[in-house]
């Protein structure tokens, strides 16, 4: 079994996400390193999750710090292939210290990004985490994300639908989606209803 697009869960806080992430064939597990984030994951956290994972790569999700207090934090996640960043000059000096890159911006910043900074992008071999607070993507909004697409790896995540998620990959070229993990309702116990109803929509069966 596997997945027919990139699929990387953001905010991963507890096992039973991460397990059942890892065995539906997500590529990355995100995990908000900034001690002020609501989904805030402690070094001695991280361990104990990810020391029952096999699969998929983790990736440390940060939004304001400065490129130096990132690189003093991931210091005590050793096991960090990726990191995502909100400013893209942060994270530009991330990137060179070797782990690979991903860039968070809303929808509304796309045109933003001009053309230096798109090569700039790909210079850094950079992926972009659009997102997107509705249900539903603009025709202009559409147009955006599939004229960046042809240039940079796009993955497509929010409050969107999860048949409009389950679909633009292929319609728009995009490298693929984000999802959001949740909370257990008690230790052990998790709703997974909407993750899993988009995630069994990207199964490809053998």
């Amino acid at each position: 079994m596997a997945l027919k697009t990139f699929v990387k869960i953001s905010g991963i806080t507890n096992l039973s996400d991460a397990r059942y992430c890892a065995g539906m064939y997500v590529d990355l597990l995100g995990f908000e390193l900034e001690e002020d984030s609501p989904k805030y994951v402690s070094p001695s956290q991280f361990s104990e999750i990810t020391g029952w994972v096999s699969g998929p790569d983790f990736i440390g999700e940060f939004d304001k710090l400065e490129a130096n207090l990132v690189h003093q934090v991931i210091e005590n996640y050793p096991d960090l292939n990726w990191v995502e960043h909100s400013d893209i000059r942060t994270l530009f000096t991330l990137v060179k210290s070797g782990k690979k890159g991903i860039l968070k911006i809303p929808v509304a910043d796309i045109n933003k990004l001009d053309e230096a900074i798109i090569n700039e992008i790909q210079d850094h071999e950079i992926s972009l985490h659009v997102f997107t607070e509705d249900r539903v993507l603009s025709e202009s909004e559409m147009a955006d994300l599939h004229r960046l697409a042809a240039e940079v790896p796009v993955l497509i995540g929010g409050n969107l639908q999860p048949d409009l998620l389950v679909n633009l990959p292929e319609k728009l070229g995009l490298k693929g989606i984000a999802l959001d993990g949740g909370e257990e309702i008690k230790p052990g116990l998790k709703d997974f209803d909407e993750l899993a109803e988009i995630l069994e929509a990207l199964e490809i069966e053998d």
